[in-house]
This record gives C-alpha cells, sequence and structure tokens, in this order.
C-alpha cells in the first residue's frame, strides 16, 4: 500500500554517518504541541518559527534556540526489536508523541531504530523506553552518538567459490574475527556482507582473513563513506602524474581518501558530498594533467560484467577443449569396441600386453587431468590446507582414483606377458569434462540472478539537463551531463515525459509525477514548489527544476537496490540448515566411499558377487573401485547449497522489478503460511489509469462537437481525469496531434473542476459541489444518472455550457483482466482476501463484487491503511491466543 510504501522511503535516507538529519522527522499528528503548555510562554516564539515540519532544517537547529537549561532539546536513539510494517512504526511513533515534553520523533523500520528529540526537564529517555515497550515492543537505549555510526557493512567480491563448502570457510573466518559482528557468503552472488565495529578491526584486515582461506577478495565498499566513487583514468599514468593527481585531489575542500590503482587505471576517492562532488574531481584531474590524462565515471557493474563474461568464456573453452580430447577417448572405450575391425585394431599389442587403444585413452586422457583439470587441483590444495574439503577434493580424489589406477594397469600390461588391463580413463576425463559442462551452465544461471538489479539501476536516466546560473541567482544556459555527475545543491531541469534525475525538491514550475515505480501508486502526485521528487520517477507533463538533496548512493533508488542486495545476501531458514549439512557433507562422503569401497572388495573376495551383470573378469578390486569413485563423484554437494540461493535471489530480483521489496529468503519461506491478504485497490486490483467508459448528453449535441469543447477546456488542465477525456476525444478525430480549439479565460479550481470560454460558449467541467457552487441546477435525470453511475464504481464528470447542464461523462479505473481470476486462485488455496481503498463504500463495493471480494475498508485514508492492517494483525493474534 502507498502509506507502507512511504513510510518504508521517509526510512531510506536514515543510513550512513548523519542519521539524525536524514530520518524525516515529520509529525503524525499534527494537534500535538510542540513543547509542553509548561514553557510555551517563554519558548512560543522559537516554537512558532520552527512550524509544524519538523524538517533537517529543525533537528540542526533546535538545539541551539533554547535559551534556558530547562529548555534545551536532547536527541536519543532506541534501538526496537519487534516491529515488522508501518503500522509498528506508527503505534511506536504515536506512543512517544503522546508523552509530554516530546518535540519530534521518527521511527526507522528497516533499522529498527527510533530517534526521539525531547525536553529532558518534562520526560526521561527511561520514560520513553517504557512508553514503546507498552506499545509492544523491546526497546534500548543506544549508547552512542547519534551522528557517529561505528557498526559499517563491508562488502567484497569472492573469487574461486564452487560450493558451499568454501562459502562455509570464508564465513567461519570471518565470523572468528574480533569486531566482526555477523558475516554472510553467498554462493550465487560471490560477495560476503560483514558486520564490523570500526574501532576494533579495519576492512584490510578483512580483506586479509578473506584471502588467507585461499580464495581472492576484491572490495567492493568499506560502509565507511557512503560518498565514494571510482574514476577510470585514460591515459599515460606516470609516477609522476600519480603523484600530481593525488596531490591535486587531496587539497580539494571535502577530500578525505584517495586511492590510485595504476594497473586498473582507476582512483577511488572518499568525499564529503556538501563540499565537493564528482564534477570537481574530474575537473581537478584534467587540470592538473594538462589533458594528459581524461576521467569519466568507472561502473562497477560493468567491471562485474567483464569479470562474469571473462569467467564465462574461461569455462566454455575449457569444455570445449575437453570435449576434443574426451570424445576420442569415450568412442575408443565405449563405441568402437562393438565395431568388429576398429575392435580389432585398438586391442594390438603395442608392448607385451598393452594395446594399442589403452595407449590412445592415456595420452588422450592426460591433459584434460592434468592441464584442463588443473583448477580442480589448485581448489583442493587450498582446501585442505586451510582443513575445509569442498568439491574439489571429491572431484580430485574420484578422477585421480580412476586415472592412477588405469595408469597401474596400463603399466602392469606393458610388463606382463598374461595380465589383461582394465583402465577408466573415459571415467576421469568424462567426469572432468560433465563437471566444466555444469560449472558454465552454474556460471550463466548466476548471471541471470542479476539481471533484475540491472533493470533496477537503469530506471534512473543516463543523462540530466543542468542548469547554470550567474551570481544573481538567474538561469544563463542549460548542460546536458552524465546524471552520475550530478552534485548535491545542483539544479536540474525535468521536461515533459523525462525521468527525474536525483532526488530533491522542486524550486520551480508545477506537474503531474509518476512515482508508481518507488511508492506503487499509480495515479500522477501533483507537484509544486517545495515538494519533493524522488530520482527515477517520470515527470507527467509541465516542466520542473528540481534542487539536487541526495545523489549517487544517497538516492531513494540506489537504497532500493541496496536492500535488495542485502535480502539477497539473507539466508533462509532452509538454506542455513543446508550450509550445516553441507560442512560435514564432503568428509562423510570420502569416508562412505572408502566404506563402499571396502564393502565391494571383500564381498567380492570372500563370497564373491551375487548379480548375474558382473563380468566374471572383473576382479573385486576393480569393482569395488568404481563404485567407490561413483559415491566420491556423484555425491559433491552443488545443488545442496546453490539451488535455494539461486532462487532466493531471482525471487528478491524479478519482485524488485515488479515493485515488490521481498527481505530475503525467511520471507519467501514463510509466504507459504500466509492466510489473509489486504488489496489496495487502485494500481493494485485495478489499472490505476483512468479511462472514459460512458457518456450520457442531455441536449441535441453531435458526439464530437461535445467532447470539442470539453477537451479545449480541459487540456489546459494536469488533472489525471482530464487528461483521460482529453485522450478519449481525440478518438473522433483521424490526425494524430489535433489541435483543439482556443480556450480563453481558463479557471480551474482543485479539486473541483475547470471553466473557459470555448468560442462563444461558457464551459463548465467538473463534479456536482462545483456545479452546485456555481448555482449550476442539476435535472432530475442527471441525479439519477449520478447515484447509477458511483454504484457502478465510476466517477462522473458534469458537463455545462452557458449555466445549463448539457452532458455527464462516466470515468472509471478499469479492473485489472486477471484480477477475478487471482483472488479465485487464492480462495482456492484458502487465502481470504480484502480490499481496503479511500474511495467511497459504492465504489468500493462494485469493484469488490466485480473482483470476488466479500472484506471491504472504504473511505480509509493513506495514513490509515497501514493501521488497519495493524489491527487485522492483532485480531488474528488474539484469536491465536484463544485457540
Amino acid at each position: 500500500m502507498a502509506s507502507t510504501r512511504t513510510l518504508f522511503l521517509s526510512c531510506f535516507h536514515g543510513g550512513g554517518a548523519e542519521v539524525s538529519r536524514h530520518l524525516a522527522l515529520r509529525p503524525r499528528y499534527p494537534s500535538n504541541p510542540r513543547r509542553p503548555s509548561r514553557s510555551a510562554a517563554v519558548a512560543g516564539e522559537g516554537s512558532e518559527g520552527g512550524g509544524s515540519g519538523g524538517t533537517t532544517g529543525d533537528l540542526e537547529a533546535a538545539k541551539g534556540t533554547a535559551e534556558k537549561e530547562d529548555e534545551e532539546e536532547k536527541v536519543s536513539v532506541f534501538a526496537v526489536t519487534g516491529m515488522t510494517c508501518a503500522a509498528c512504526a506508527g503505534s511506536v511513533e504515536k506512543a512517544v508523541k503522546r508523552l509530554p515534553g516530546i518535540h519530534d520523533a521518527a521511527v526507522d523500520v528497516l533499522g529498527g531504530r527510533a530517534q526521539v528529540v525531547f525536553y529532558p526537564a518534562f520526560v526521561s529517555e527511561e520514560k520513553i523506553r517504557e512508553a514503546i515497550e507498552d506499545a509492544g515492543f523491546e526497546a534500548k537505549l543506544i549508547n552512542e552518538e547519534v551522528r557517529e555510526k561505528n557498526i559499517l557493512v563491508c562488502r567484497l567480491h569472492i573469487k574461486g567459490m564452487t560450493c558451499t563448502s568454501c562459502t562455509s570457510t570464508v564465513e567461519s573466518a570471518l565470523q572468528v574475527l574480533p569486531g566482526v559482528q555477523r558475516a554472510s557468503v553467498a554462493l550465487a552472488t560471490e560477495e560476503a556482507e560483514i558486520h564490523y565495529d570500526r574501532r576494533i578491526i579495519a576492512a584490510s584486515q578483512l580483506i586479509h582473513a578473506a584471502e588467507e582461506t585461499g580464495f581472492e577478495a576484491i572490495l567492493i565498499t568499506t560502509g565507511e563513506d557512503r560518498s565514494r566513487i571510482d574514476l577510470k583514468l585514460d591515459g599515460l599514468l606516470t609516477e609522476r602524474l600519480t603523484m600530481i593527481l593525488k596531490s591535486s585531489i587531496q587539497a580539494l575542500p571535502g577530500v578525505e581518501d584517495v586511492k590510485v590503482d595504476t594497473e586498473l587505471h582507476k582512483i577511488t576517492v572518499s568525499y564529503k558530498p556538501d563540499q565537493t562532488g564528482p564534477r570537481d574531481l574530474i575537473e581537478v584531474i584534467e587540470s592538473a594533467t594538462s589533458g594528459d590524462v581524461t576521467a569519466s565515471i568507472y561502473a562497477e557493474a560493468e567491471g562485474r560484467e567483464h569479470h562474469r563474461h571473462v569467467e564465462i568464456k574461461r569455462y566454455r573453452q575449457s569444455f570445449l577443449w575437453s570435449l576434443i580430447f574426451t570424445i576420442p577417448v569415450f568412442l575408443t572405450s565405449m563405441v568402437f569396441m562393438y565395431i568388429p575391425v576398429l575392435k580389432d585394431g585398438l586391442e594390438k599389442k603395442v608392448v607385451n600386453m598393452m594395446s594399442i587403444g589403452e595407449l590412445l585413452r592415456w595420452i588422450l586422457s592426460t591433459p584434460v587431468q592434468f592441464v584442463i583439470g588443473r583448477k580442480f587441483y589448485t581448489g583442493a590444495y587450498k582446501a585442505i590446507r586451510h582443513g575445509s574439503p569442498n568439491m574439489d577434493v571429491l572431484i580430485a580424489l574420484g578422477t585421480n582414483t580412476a586415472y592412477f589406477y588405469s595408469v597401474y594397469s596400463v603399466l602392469r600390461a606393458a610388463t606382463s606377458e598374461n595380465y589383461m588391463s582394465t583402465d577408466f580413463f573415459e571415467t576421469s576425463s568424462m567426469l572432468i569434462s560433465f563437471i566444466l559442462l555444469g560449472k558454465y551452465l552454474e556460471i550463466l544461471a548466476k548471471g541471470k540472478t542479476s539481471e533484475a538489479i540491472a533493470k533496477l539501476m537503469d530506471l534512473a536516466p543516463e543523462t540530466a539537463t543542468l542548469l547554470m546560473y550567474d551570481n544573481e541567482g538567474n538561469v544563463v544556459g542549460e548542460k546536458e551531463i552524465d546524471s552520475r555527475l550530478i552534485q548535491k545543491n545542483d539544479v536540474i531541469k525535468v521536461v515533459p515525459g523525462g525521468k527525474v534525475a536525483s532526488d530533491g525538491f522542486v524550486i520551480w514550475g508545477q506537474s503531474h509525477v509518476n512515482e508508481s515505480m518507488i511508492t506503487g501508486e499509480s495515479r500522477p502526485v501533483a507537484k509544486r514548489k517545495g515538494d519533493t521528487v524522488i530520482g527515477g520517477t517520470v515527470n507527467e507533463n509541465g516542466v520542473l527544476h528540481v534542487r539536487a538533496t541526495f545523489v549517487g548512493s544517497e538516492t531513494a533508488l540506489a537504497q532500493i537496490v541496496r536492500l535488495v542486495e542485502s535480502a539477497q545476501m539473507a539466508k533462509a531458514p532452509v538454506q542455513k540448515f543446508a550450509d550445516k549439512i553441507s560442512r560435514v557433507f564432503v568428509p562423510l562422503v570420502i569416508v562412505l566411499s572408502l566404506l563402499t569401497w571396502l564393502v565391494w572388495f571383500l564381498a567380492g573376495r570372500f563370497h564373491g558377487y551375487p548379480y548375474s551383470w558382473i563380468p566374471s573378469s572383473m576382479d573385486s578390486f576393480q569393482l569395488a573401485l568404481q563404485f567407490g569413485i561413483s559415491v566420491m563423484v556423484i555425491a559433491c554437494p552443488c545443488a545442496l547449497g546453490l539451488a535455494t540461493p539461486t532462487a532466493v535471489m531471482v525471487a528478491t530480483g524479478v519482485g524488485a522489478s515488479q515493485g515488490v521489496l521481498i527481505k530475503g529468503g525467511q520471507a519467501l519461506e514463510s509466504a507459504q503460511k500466509v492466510d489473509c491478504i489486504v488489496f489496495d485497490k487502485t494500481g493494485t486490483l485495478t489499472v490505476g489509469k483512468p479511462v472514459v467508459v460512458n457518456t450520457r448528453l442531455f441536449k441535441n449535441m453531435v458526439l464530437r462537437e461535445f467532447f470539442d469543447y470539453v477537451a479545449a477546456a480541459e487540456d489546459n488542465s494536469e488533472h489525471p481525469l482530464a487528461k483521460a477525456i482529453v485522450e478519449h476525444a481525440k478518438k473522433f478525430h483521424s490526425e494524430e496531434n489535433h489541435i483543439w480549439p482556443e480556450a480563453r479565460d481558463f479557471i480551474s479550481v482543485p479539486g473541483h473542476g475547470v471553466k473557459a470560454k470555448v468560442f462563444d460558449k461558457s464551459v463548465i467541467v467538473g463534479n456536482k459541489s462545483f456545479m452546485l457552487s456555481l448555482s449550476i441546477d442539476i435535472p432530475m435525470e442527471a441525479s439519477e444518472i449520478l447515484i447509477e453511475e458511483e454504484e457502478n464504481a465510476h466517477t462522473c464528470i458534469i458537463v455545462a455550457m452557458d449555466q445549463e447542464v448539457v452532458g455527464i461523462v462516466s470515468v472509471s479505473d478499469p479492473i485489472k483482466p486477471n484480477a477475478h481470476e487471482v483472488i479465485s486462485y487464492l480462495k482456492s488455496m484458502n487465502v481470504e482476501s480484502i480490499m481496503v481503498t479511500g474511495d467511497n463504500w459504492g465504489t468500493a463495493n462494485a469493484i469488490g463484487k466485480e473482483v470476488g471480494i466479500e472484506k471491504i475498508i472504504a473511505e480509509a485514508k493513506p495514513d490509515q491503511k497501514a493501521e488497519k492492517v495493524k489491527e487485522l494483525q492483532e485480531k488474528l493474534w488474539r484469536w491465536l491466543v484463544m485457540e
């Protein structure tokens, strides 16, 4: 629902080192006094100036405006556990704001925190904590500075992992480090996410610990500064130029750290976005090197994509080369032996009892075993060295056993005149080939799981129009720039149909913005001076000038991507169980393989084989060897460790691209327990775009002429219903861009309708109350139609010309084609469906009847919808307790 997503977004800017500034402190209950009555006389002026917005400026200014000690404000942060949705956040906020002496409060449901600005003379931190606990949640005061965040999240790219044993090894090595609170390693993304205390351990130590396990670790982010940028350097980098670059950038105000990687031609800069930005950095680089070196944004995603393509290419080439050698081995051992002419040729003896076929298979399988399959040797060596046997160990043991036994058998035949050798060269070479094929397909599958994340990032526009001002604040020009080069406080021009390039607020213009990609609300939202906009949303009409406030990784879109990535890193309960099994799986398989070999060897040696299909020429050792290899290789725990994370990644990624944010595998696993779903109406059950469905005329007019008058008046309006009428009127004209008659003396009354002079007629288009306010009589026939259309969930727009009603246009938001089917399917699963909407009961009942929903909550305001969900959850909880 829109209210849930809105509160969800308000908490997005709550990370980093500026928690207090980014938490959106907007009072939900404006009736509560900003200062307690006891201090109203003294501090009334300061309170009045603060307004009710509770914005960033309130927090910054509030601490220094009190004149007496007992009036000084204090900011405290509480860790709140048990919150699951925006309704929980609302409950906590409401409980806190009921206390005397509370200036403001904001709740971050994602971070599990509540930030409270209060007057210590009237309320204590203990009282606030008790109020939160009385609301049904656990609360604990965080004894740290609000502006200092010591627990950071470091992300590493781990190269070389092949199975869950590898992830468990890296995870365990990181988890035992002092200062690490939590470490999670995902095989599907090949990434590690480490929550660590920067006062105890540094990111470089985390990288070293990961590399000590035998894998390559590449830093993605340390989490220390979200304003960090990687720039790609083009040009010849000498040692002298590198020194000049580093010193020039360090001299810029706000630059905190500079790292130059000459091999990758990359420079990494951490900076304070309030003082400098990427454009300043690029200008300094190019001016310091006199143009010899140019700089551009280093796309991290492109780097990862390049690495993935290189890895795919490497496995494909390895598999193809292995096929070149393995196919002849397979043919000589499995196919040609049944062709008499070829069989005779292959069985010719070369040295004693060693045949041509055995020699060929030995020669062909050797490069597969030691050249193409060398990565399994290196992986097995690293795993054994660190005491954590993995899939590579199983592959190396199985193929080496088959290969070296075959070598022993062939050499013995070459030195004997009567020994009949049996080789398994095809076993080792074919196993390596099939495993390489599996690895190739696995990497392709892992690449597809990140496509949805890439689609999310594509929502942001590639370019932006930057406005340039003179010293007097007048616009003197505009320039098209890469949207990633936008800096804080830049003013961006957004044209109709264009995307908003960054989060910010409107300083000029008015329009409607489609925010459905963020909020899920399909209806465009009216924007005018002072309103906030979200990066990636679409400007419907009108030109906007937007001042950027959050750029780069601070934008809401970037944080949604980060949330989805974190969700993909989170392990579902079933995955954790699988990982526990995988840790002991490989050693157990090795033991079982040895036991299998021993049992079959002893059974054959002392009792003979009870099965007729076993060749009499095959001795017990050879048969036991085959069964041992089979158990060892087939039991590789690849699917066990990769199936669940791959499924979670696909689900969270696809869900995000469809506007559904899933917080990890646990949420997906818990979804099977859902027995009630609450649907919003607009944009969820309905299409979300109004269309004209019916027209009634009360005067003898041609329908085309009628809509020409109405469209001429409504064409100047920015209301979504007006646009629906104009779009419908275009159907009466063959030309694509029809020019409507001129509308003079246009007046728009928000929430009611419009007035205009079209040709010689005074045209009034609006709702019933608008007509009555202009003393226009509504005929009985029109009143009956209004009632009838409302029962059908249609919005009626009355059209009057020269103070007389001439027609009614019915506009409706159509039901989605599959809505009824979805509700029916949920009923078959015994899942109850409830619809909550802000529309009137007549419209709500009509929609509910059409889609098959019986339980309806109507006339609910946006900020009440989350409360309704909370009430339903509480009713369910009470019912479970009674049961």
